[in-house]
């Protein structure tokens, strides 16, 4: 593998996981961004982002020279550069396609001080055509233009980035192709080589399937439990078919994130555009938007007897408010969604969760109060409610926060715990997907 100079434009999860990977495979990397207190920080090898291994990675790649941080991505070219990264965000827009304001905006600042050359690599999720919009933006014949999509699940981003499934490359030139493959020859995974356009919809189309996926385990959750059935025995049934396989197939409170939720309406804006009615992925969309009305029916009848039951006044703790275990991230996240449903319904809620302080200030976490310790989130409770997967719950002291809830209750929408530990410790356990 030839080593290479390459600059990654953008510094969240995408960009700086990219960075340090590919820096720690060899490379050598430059990584910008527009915010300079943040590149200050990255250069002191200081990592804002909960992310395993994340730190490490970037401090092995500064104190080797192989990864340094600048302020700007027009301070990131040089004539030595021979490949560059657009790992910017692309938020959901108007009618919920990716917002490219922040590419373009790239694009024209670094157009004329590429070398010739030079391949440009779209790594965000774009819609299709990007590629060739990226062409018409740059406006130069010796730069080539490569879709390069990430797989990156936030919380394990370095490991996939390091252990892919899959690499996929898409462009109209294949020696550039081959090219950006090459830089991941070290990982010796399967190479996907097609062209742009194929390779801009195949992100979208793994992501709305594993989002497909999801929504149909909480619908058998719900219909095994109109049925007295057990899910955790079907989907073990399930998963052992190869066909299938075992991932995707735990119930929850519903998908969300920075990615599902703005790539599935994004493919229903590109199939709209097609004049196709993707009628199977808006279905997936309402039965997600179901399930967190869904959860909060769950919690009137544990806690009411009733589903009509009124919460008003009622003091519930939550258990995770982060969209997914591992991670620091709030974007989208369907505890905090069924936790707006709940202060609707007149609840008062407090909440904790592993990676947030109870000193956070972030807008997305509305009315819920948080707390630093478990036992003070239970204090006085009328129910505590499982919304993200930590495994440290899994071993909380379950007969002391017994000791402090006003009743105990809990209702597990993650199906995390040990319902025979809650019971043995006082408490009355609901999960999702059987009749108990």
């Amino acid at each position: 593998m030839f080593a290479r100079r390459i600059a990654v434009i953008g510094t969240g999860y995408v960009g700086l996981t990219t960075g340090a990977c590919l820096a720690s495979l060899g490379h050598r990397v430059v990584c910008a961004d527009v915010d300079p207190d943040k590149i200050d920080r990255l250069a002191l090898g200081q990592v804002d982002i909960l992310e395993p291994r994340l730190a490490e990675l970037v401090a092995e790649g500064l104190a080797a020279g192989r990864l340094e941080f600048v302020h700007g991505a027009a301070a990131a070219i040089d004539a030595d550069l021979e490949v560059v990264f657009l790992c910017v965000p692309t938020p959901m827009g108007v009618g919920g396609i990716a917002d490219l304001s922040s590419v373009e905006a790239v694009l024209d600042e670094i157009r004329e001080k590429l070398p010739p050359g030079t391949v440009v690599v779209n790594k965000s999720t774009v819609p299709v055509g990007t590629a060739e919009r990226t062409k018409e933006l740059l406006r130069r014949e010796d730069v080539a233009v490569v879709s390069n999509p990430e797989f990156l699940r936030e919380g394990t981003a370095v490991h996939d980035f390091l252990n892919p499934d899959r690499i996929v490359v898409g462009s109209d030139a294949q020696d550039s192709a081959e090219r950006i493959a090459g830089l991941y020859a070290r990982l010796g995974a399967p190479t996907v080589l097609t062209d742009a356009a194929s390779a801009e919809l195949l992100k979208y189309a793994a992501n709305c399937f594993l989002a497909m996926k999801l929504s149909y385990v909480n619908a058998m959750a719900e219909l095994c439990e109109r049925l007295g059935a057990n899910l955790a025995d079907i989907t073990e049934g399930m998963g052992y078919d190869r066909r299938i396989g075992q991932a995707f197939l735990r119930p929850g409170p519903g998908w969300g994130g920075s990615c599902l939720p703005k790539d599935t309406r994004a493919m229903l804006q590109i199939s709209d555009s097609a004049d196709f009615e993707f009628r199977l992925l808006r279905a997936a969309i309402d039965t997600n938007e179901r399930q967190r009305q869904r959860i909060v029916d769950k919690v009137r009848i544990a806690v009411t007897g009733n589903r009509g039951g009124s919460l008003a006044h009622l003091r519930l703790g939550l258990l995770g408010l982060t969209f997914k275990a591992n991670t620091d991230d709030v974007r989208d996240s369907p505890a905090l969604a069924i936790a707006a449903l709940l202060r609707q319904a007149g609840a008062e809620l407090v909440g904790y969760d592993p990676a947030l302080r109870a000193d956070t200030m972030r807008p997305e976490l509305g009315d819920v109060s948080l707390v630093e310790d478990p036992v003070l989130l239970a204090k006085d409770v009328d129910a505590l409610i499982l919304l993200t997967e930590w495994p440290e719950f899994r071993t909380l002291d379950w007969s002391r926060l017994a000791d402090v809830v006003r009743r105990p209750i809990v209702v597990d929408t993650r199906n995390l715990l040990d319902s025979d530990v809650l019971r043995r410790s006082g408490f009355t356990w609901t999960g999702l997907g059987s009749a108990a």
